[in-house]
């Protein structure tokens, strides 16, 4: 027997290798990744994989591209397939090895193999009883205890009250590896309490979640025909312990209230059932749909749905059944979907329902009881507050289960594992090296489709409910002001001629909120009238952002329509009387930056003046304030700190007065002292501020304080080239894509949206104008210090 894979033909047996590429077919390309290969560590997963129909399948190939996605090479992921025997598939590129796991001798050869690649570095091993037969479960420990480098397994189930058997299976695992994983809280808890396992040797990462952009519900239905109707929808791999038939018997119960009510079954039959008894279980569903007269209700999906096409049927439906008849089941890949899609779900009492499931996000009902299960829909179907509650809880609740933050946690995990393999190694060679620093995070694409759609045709909304503009929020010249820099720069770079148009809108915005006096207004309501909120509040700092757009467009002159340049100056010409008057730090340092961008044009003497006065001021505020311990122009941190030492360095560049210059380094690195720890940023709390000689809370950091710090750090290291700004500037954007105190993305590339915040356990899923633009100026700026490795 022989089998194809990647078209190399492997002998039948244990394991198999696959041969290397030929000479022939070495490509430029293919050199290029193998000179990495030899560089950094490789981690072998040892796991079913597609083509293979199964849960874990999808689930470990979703983590090997989300952690490749997410990192620049750092260490190699390659892949050990599982097989039973009777299968043979032709797998990507990233498979390795393949491993019979009936035939025992195979486990051997496999560690063998393992312990002859220098390259391997660590093994993780995605576990399922079902992958590991009795008679094979000491050629697993065999091939987990032969392994001479250091292996984490993962439980996809965890049975608690185990038998002896099971009890001294289970511990044995445990003892031959380094590390844990499991999926669920309560699987920690069990394996702590029934199987006595360490806390500290346990790593909970929740199964991955694909982010969606929160499509419109009825723009979807329309598209799969389903429009006025009330949509229910289970899916995955179809087998009589999905509960599906409890469903049908609660579904005329469940028409009697809500005669539009459709219920979507999709998925394929589960392989190994379709081998072991045909379709007899959906054939049984088939006829109770025909025998209690649902064929209107009930619309089958035997087939593979891309997973586009899945998230848009999650996204449309409007409750999320999951039946489960297995009061053990650990964890639910569909049902972790079904929630981050912002599906309300009703589901049975399996261990992950009950750990996640609250009143405000889901229905939990007992087993086998389709009365509850029609009461449930009932009340959810006949509540549309309801349901959009329960969506907005799940969103927030499953935010944290992204693929994205899943790559990280493993990301950190192997780091911690390869670290500690180094601390034992004698030799420290130039590998090891590269494998103790710190991970690198790959720069996302610029994406634009948040930005586009927060703006309308007469500026950018305020505020936005999760990912959806709030139309009632209005506008700021705080938001439009930076949205015209984002456009200025992002035109900089590539001068398409889209850019012009939202240019064109921003500008004219500004414009619409400049008073006679020179100054501008703030706040904008939906219908263009300006609102009573810009007499209760101190409008200094707006004015200041909106001089420094109007600055930073001028210094694009030469690339930019005469005609715009010159509406610009008008517009900066009519604020210097506002500008000399000012005393606010933050809108002086704001009017300072826009001053000194309008001067790389042309270097006039009232803008020159301007800025010497405004720097003069901030300088004497530091005067008064700073002591030794105490180099700040203020007795306490609050928000954009960072933008007082970059406007005073500016100052400096154009007075070339060396005591701003100093005194500009002296308090960023004075601030960087406050707000960095190691190589993690973690920016003034907004909810207490940091006041001298007090501890700061721990959280509600926003995007904005990065972004400015990014934004200083890139000024400062023009005229101080130091390696140390260097890497700090880089920290401070990973801080966007999870290099923070939580771990957690705060830029989400689906939507192109960043979160409104970090807060002590969660971030805000909100993704305001505030937060996007700042993320869109902090990735324009950091693409010119991070070269990408694709």
């Amino acid at each position: 027997m022989e089998l194809l894979i990647n078209n190399n033909v492997l002998r039948e047996g244990s394991y198999a290798p696959i041969k290397p590429l030929n000479k022939v077919q070495r490509t430029l390309k293919s050199m290029h990744i193998k000179r990495y290969e030899n560089i950094f560590p490789q981690i072998l997963f040892v796991t079913s994989y597609p083509p293979r129909e199964c849960g874990i399948a999808t689930y470990s190939q979703d983590l090997v591209h989300a952690i490749q996605n997410k990192y620049l090479p750092g260490f190699q992921l390659k892949v050990c397939a599982l097989e039973n025997g009777e299968s043979s598939f032709h797998y990507p590129k990233e498979v390795m090895y393949v491993l019979d796991t009936n035939y025992g001798k195979g486990y051997i050869d496999l560690a063998h193999s393992v312990n002859k690649n220098s390259h391997i570095e660590c093994v993780l091993v995605q576990h399922e009883f079902g992958f590991f037969q009795k008679e094979h479960q000491k050629d697993f420990l065999d091939f987990l205890t032969q392994l001479k480098v250091p292996s984490i397994v993962a439980f996809h189930t965890v049975l608690p009250k185990p038998d002896t058997d099971l009890l001294s299976n289970v511990k044995a695992i445990g003892k031959a590896s380094s590390k844990i994983i499991v999926m669920t809280n309560n699987a920690a808890k069990i394996l702590i309490d029934d199987y006595g396992f360490l806390k500290e040797n346990i790593e909970v990462i929740h199964h991955g979640t694909h982010l969606v952009q929160g499509e419109n519900k009825e723009e979807l239905k329309q598209k799969y025909n389903l429009l006025g109707r009330k949509v229910l929808s289970t899916f995955g791999l179809l087998n009589s312990g999905k509960g599906i038939d409890l469903t049908l018997e609660a579904l005329p119960n469940i028409i009697e209230n809500n005669p539009d009510v459709i219920f979507l079954i999709i998925g394929k039959t589960h392989p190994s059932v379709v081998k072991s008894e045909g379709e007899i279980y959906r054939d049984k569903l088939r006829n109770l749909v025909i025998e209690l007269k649902l064929e209107k209700h009930v619309k089958f999906f035997n087939s593979y749905f891309a997973l586009e096409s899945l998230l848009e049927l999650l996204q449309l439906t409007d409750v999320y059944l999951f039946t489960s008849k297995d009061p053990n089941q650990a964890v639910s890949g569909t049902f972790s979907y079904a929630l981050s899609c912002g599906c309300p779900v009703v589901s049975t009492p399996i261990p992950h329902a009950i750990e996640v499931l609250s009143r405000n996000s889901g229905v939990i009902i007992d087993f086998n009881a389709p009365h509850q299960l029609s009461n449930a829909v009932n009340i959810l179907l006949g509540s549309d507050e309801l349901r959009k509650s329960y969506r907005a809880s799940s969103i927030q609740k499953f935010a944290s289960t992204a693929w994205e933050n899943s790559a990280i946690a493993h990301g950190l995990l192997f780091k911690q594992i390869l670290d500690q393999k180094n601390k034992v190694d004698a030799a420290k060679t130039e590998k090891n090296l590269l494998k103790s620093s710190a991970l690198n995070y790959r720069l996302p694409p610029l994406n634009f489709l948040h930005l586009n759609k927060m703006t309308t045709e007469f500026g950018m909304l305020q505020f936005s409910e999760i990912s959806h503009p709030d139309k009632s929020s209005g506008y700021t010249i705080d938001d439009n002001a930076r949205a015209l820099i984002v456009v200025c720069m992002n035109f900089e770079r590539n001068q398409n001629e889209t850019d012009l148009f939202s240019i064109v809108k921003y500008l004219n915005f500004i414009c619409y909120c400049q008073q006679a006096s020179g100054a501008f207004l703030n706040y904008v309501n939906i219908d263009k009238h300006f609102t009573s909120q810009n007499n209760l509040v101190n409008l200094s700092d707006a004015n200041g952002r909106a001089i420094w757009a109007l600055g930073y467009m001028i210094s694009n002159h030469a690339i930019l329509p005469e005609a715009y340049i010159k509406t610009a100056e008008a517009s900066l010409d009519k604020c210097y009387q506002e500008i000399e008057n000012m005393h606010s730090p933050r809108a002086m340092a704001f009017a300072i930056k826009g001053l000194f961008y309008a001067n790389q044009k042309e270097k006039l003497g009232v803008r020159t003046y301007l800025i010497g006065v405004l720097g003069q001021r901030l300088f004497q505020m530091f005067k008064h304030e700073s002591d030794f311990s105490w180099q700040w122009f203020e007795s306490y941190l609050t928000y954009a700190n960072s933008v007082l030492p970059e406007a005073l360095l500016m100052a400096g560049i154009t007075t070339n007065k060396i005591e701003f210059k100093e005194t500009a380094k002296y308090t960023l690195d004075f601030l960087i002292s406050k707000i960095f720890h190691q190589d993690q940023i973690r920016v003034v709390s907004n909810k207490t501020w940091l006041h001298r000689g007090v501890v700061s809370a721990k959280y509600g950091e926003q995007p904005l304080d990065v972004c400015y710090t990014v934004l200083a750090l890139d000024t400062f290291i023009k005229l101080y080239p130091l390696e140390q700004y260097k890497d700090l500037i880089k920290h401070s954007f990973n801080w966007f894509l999870g290099n923070n105190q939580l771990n957690q993305i705060v830029y989400n590339p689906s939507t192109g949206g960043c979160y409104d915040g970090l807060e002590e356990d969660h971030v805000n899923i909100n993704q305001g104008a505030e937060s996007l633009v700042c993320y869109l100026m902090a990735r324009l700026t950091i693409e010119k210090h991070v070269k990408s490795v694709r």
